[in-house]
């Protein structure tokens, strides 16, 4: 194999766990939103699908190209919403 082409293959690899990375902290985001807004408003919300997104983020983290997200508490989002009411 070339060591163009490996570089290539490389760098490919590289770009679709960036993607991905991308795509989960966006669908990561929109829980949060959701919780949040549902929290200001007094309405009952779960952090578990923003955690199971957090968990496949820390799952491509471990392959060192991005970041670890941390996972979000109930109170994490109630003291949040509180701030920006």
């Amino acid at each position: 194999m070339s060591v163009h082409k490996a570089i290539s293959e490389h760098v490919g690899k590289q770009n679709k766990i960036i993607k991905s990375f991308a795509a989960l902290d966006q669908e990561r985001e929109n829980y949060i939103e959701q919780a949040l807004d549902n929290c200001k408003k007094g309405l009952p919300f779960s952090v578990d699908k923003i955690n199971e997104v957090t968990s496949r983020i820390n799952e491509l983290s471990k392959q060192g190209i991005v970041p670890a997200r941390k996972l979000v508490t109930i109170d994490m989002i109630k003291e949040y919403a509180s701030r920006t009411k």
